[in-house]
């Protein structure tokens, strides 16, 4: 039995979508659906069933779900035990959307560079979404923002970038005086949701600021060529390169903010932790931090 059958249905049991699981999987829906035929004339029993727009494990699939995932995972750490110590095997990682696009790629090459036999499924998320598949077991590290909270203590952290909150206005704007800038301009504010966004929001209570609100994203790149184009202003963090093209944006330090911290998150424990310590390093490297 092909594993990845095993993780096309268990990814599929996840999402509880065909298109959601074929775009982590990086396979055509088409692919994904065969993958499942293949698998169910194998085992005898259908294993999915659509539920209104959703798909969702039959009778028969919730039965054999959990002895998958002890399967999948056995066969992944096959090439990593094998290897006694040295890094390999597949390496199950998530990063935020920043980081996604500044450190990974970096991060990669030079882990790659090194060791050939180290595999790569990536999860891209937020944050929270990234910490709570770590804390369930889905993935061995993740680029994200660090927690407010105590970690716990299956998991260990490494800080690879400090980000400090800016203020970024269109060019040219005058910002010698803070509450005139928020009281003149619309506010395009960090998702709050997000760690970030929650960062931004204390800095603006803890600082008295009132801010005309009129628009809430999740995304800062987005956020960045709104206020170029003169939409309003914001304050993020100063996350890392590479920024949109925003030739006439101006950001400006603000040096009482609470800094961001970017870094990997990952689980002290696991037949990949060779793997996974080598990528932390790498991490830190793609950002000057060995």
């Amino acid at each position: 039995m092909d594993t990845r059958f095993l993780e096309t249905f268990i990814t599929v049991a996840e999402c509880g979508s065909i298109a959601e699981a074929a775009r982590r999987l990086n396979v055509t829906p088409a692919a994904l659906a065969q993958r499942l035929r293949v698998l169910e004339d194998d085992l005898g029993h259908a294993l999915v069933e659509r539920a209104g727009r959703t798909v969702q494990p039959t009778e028969e699939g919730r039965a054999i779900l959990a002895s998958a995932r002890v399967l999948v995972q056995n066969a992944r750490d096959l090439r990593a035990i094998a290897a006694r110590g040295v890094p390999a095997g597949q390496l199950r990682l998530g990063a935020t959307a920043t980081a996604m696009t500044g450190i990974l790629p970096g991060a990669i090459a030079g882990l790659s560079a090194r060791y050939p036999e180290v595999e790569y499924h990536v999860r891209p998320g937020s944050s929270i979404d990234l910490y709570q598949a770590l804390v369930d077991g889905e993935l061995d590290a993740a680029l994200l923002v660090k927690p407010k909270f105590a970690l716990p203590k299956t998991l260990d952290w490494r800080k690879i970038r400090d980000e400090p909150l800016v203020l970024l206005v269109p060019e040219g704007t005058d910002v010698t005086e803070l509450p005139r800038i928020f009281a003149e301009h619309r506010f395009i504010r960090y998702d709050r949701n997000q760690w970030g966004g929650q960062i931004v929001d204390a800095y603006l209570r803890e600082n008295g600021f009132t801010v005309r609100e009129w628009l809430e994203l999740d995304a800062l790149d987005v956020i960045a060529a709104m206020v170029e184009r003169g939409l309003g202003i914001s304050v993020v963090p100063d996350w890392g390169l590479p920024w949109p093209d925003v030739p006439r944006l101006r950001k400006h330090l603000l040096k009482n903010g609470e800094i961001r911290q970017t870094g990997v998150l990952w689980r002290r424990t696991g037949a990949r932790l060779p793997a996974v310590r080598a990528f932390v390093e790498a991490c830190a490297a793609a950002v000057g931090g060995d």
